[in-house]
């Protein structure tokens, strides 16, 4: 066999061998999935790991308030919880935007949440009816690990899915491994890293203050309104998927058990709706699209606010798509409104060249995927990191709603169409965007299976699970350290003491004896 013939096969060789490896068959398995919050891109991004694995045969029962319809290996049933759909803006800002408020409030959430579910006669049966057949379990944690309490119950392997970034307060609870606040930001922080010594100060206040409330709350809660999952240890999951990736996260260190899955629910673009296609096409200066996502109402937002969006919008040359809900009193002629756009399809269009967004992750990654400039508008939660990301990035703006004026607006609209950077940078975090080793499907498949072959993997898990919390800290190894110093200055302290006594009694001059 000639040289070159053994180089030319050499690759497809190795392609063969990692293909048969990574499809290697396992039996279908039986999944259980439980969407205990009502947001819908919590589901959006629970459905998009869910589809992942009936694809390619496996068999998904989930829970969830979102009914998208039955399908082959997939079976839905109605989880009856209250849903966070377009609520006031105000609303939104006092229960979400206060780390005194939130952080509470997110524990009160997630318990009430999970004695719903599991209250639920469907979940019963299988808590306590002896038919579990399931292999694998998936559900969303938020604050409370109650949500771990059905796969104690059945002592089976335990995904945990989070929609966003790290939820920082619960990172340590779940991984085993907490982040250097030095180095990563709170989830409450409105920067992507922190860089200054005042940001490093209130990163460590935010941080210690949702542990301290988190715990106080979960304590209070126990107390008045004891659950049956409370009496039973908290699994600890063996994986965690997450809805970051580095371009919108800032790179940290990382347990094997995290498992990093952006973008997952981006799907191939369909064809949009001809009044839509004809509104962009029939732009000649191109088109801006202004959305604030599911969870808030546009029409909520204080006159003078939508005031000062209308009149910048009719300012500018572009023609604007604005998710709005309802009849628009004085709509621009340039505007179109409606409740809902194919968001992904519109983004993918080459004639968009901004997107006027609140900075949620699924917005921010279908603009990152797309390559369009961002103006943000962050409003709470993970937005304010998500939008400095993208700022740091070269590819975006970052606004306060509150303050808005004006002027302001249509400087920064025209800053990030006219000036040629923002689309450039836009490409190029889009390249490293798509730059992986395999798809977020392909991750979620992969590693789904892997927990399986290997009998739930415990060996992913942190060794600091085994650790009490002095020891992870190293108080013991700390204490001791300072114990052996303390001991050498002391013996070296009275080693000196001594020896100076001595010089001091033998280096006086003797006096002479008087007759």
């Amino acid at each position: 066999m000639s040289t070159l013939f053994r180089t030319m096969m050499l690759p497809v060789f190795c392609i063969l061998t990692v293909s048969m490896t990574y499809y290697a068959s396992i039996d279908a398995l039986q999944i259980l999935a439980i969407e205990n919050v009502a947001g819908k891109s919590h589901w959006n991004f629970m459905s998009a790991v869910l589809r992942s694995l009936t694809d390619i045969g496996h068999n998904v029962t989930v829970f969830t308030p979102f009914l998208d319809g039955n399908r082959d290996n997939y079976t839905e049933v109605y989880l009856n919880i209250p849903s966070v759909v377009e609520i006031n803006v105000e609303e939104t800002l006092n229960t979400f935007g206060k780390p005194t408020v939130m952080i509470p409030e997110l524990m009160n959430m997630s318990r009430s949440f999970c004695n719903i579910a599991y209250e639920q006669q469907d979940m019963r049966e299988i808590l306590y009816g002896g038919k579990s057949n399931y292999d694998i379990i998936f559900t969303e944690v938020v604050s409370s690990e109650c949500v771990s309490y059905i796969a104690s119950k059945l002592k089976l392997p335990l995904i945990y899915l989070i929609p966003s970034p790290m939820i920082t307060h619960i990172e340590h609870t779940i991984l085993g491994e907490g982040s250097n606040p030095a180095t990563v930001s709170h989830l409450m922080a409105h920067n992507a890293v922190p860089r200054t010594f005042a940001q490093r100060f209130l990163n460590v206040v935010f941080l210690g203050f949702s542990l301290l409330a988190l715990k106080y709350k979960e304590m209070e809660l126990k107390k008045i309104d004891s659950q049956p999952y409370d009496l039973v240890e908290p699994i600890k999951p063996t994986l965690v998927f997450m809805n970051t990736h580095y371009i919108t996260y800032a790179p940290s260190s990382m347990p094997a058990s995290l498992i990093q899955v952006g973008g997952i629910h981006l799907k191939t673009p369909k064809s949009i709706p001809n009044d839509i296609l004809e509104f962009i096409e029939n732009s000649p200066h191109g088109v801006i699209y202004f959305t604030f996502g599911s969870v808030v109402s546009m029409s909520t937002l204080p006159d003078h606010i939508q005031n000062a969006f209308k009149e910048a919008l009719a300012q500018v040359p572009q023609r604007v798509l604005w998710k709005y809900e309802g009849e628009m009193k004085d709509k621009p002629i340039n505007v179109m409104t409606s409740k809902w756009f194919p968001q992904r399809d519109i983004l993918m269009h080459p004639n968009v060249k901004l997107f006027i967004s609140h900075g949620g992750i699924f917005g921010v990654y279908e603009a990152v995927d797309a390559g369009v400039p961002v103006l943000g508008f962050p409003l709470f939660y993970d937005q304010p990191r998500n939008i400095d990301n993208l700022v740091e990035a070269g590819m975006g703006i970052s606004m306060d709603l509150l303050t808005l004026q004006k002027d302001e607006l249509i400087k920064n609209i025209l800053e990030l169409i006219n000036n040629e950077k923002y689309m450039q940078n836009a490409k190029i975090v889009s390249d490293r965007f798509k730059d992986r080793p395999m798809s977020p499907a392909e991750s979620v498949v992969y590693w789904t299976e892997y927990v399986i072959r290997h009998k739930g993997a415990p060996h992913l898990k942190s060794q600091a699970f085994n650790l009490t919390w002095y020891q992870y800290f190293l108080l013991d190894v700390i204490f001791v350290v300072l114990f052996f110093i303390s001991f050498a200055i002391f013996i070296t302290y009275n080693l000196f003491k001594v020896i100076y006594y001595y010089f001091l009694q033998y280096s006086q001059p003797i006096k002479p004896k008087l007759e």
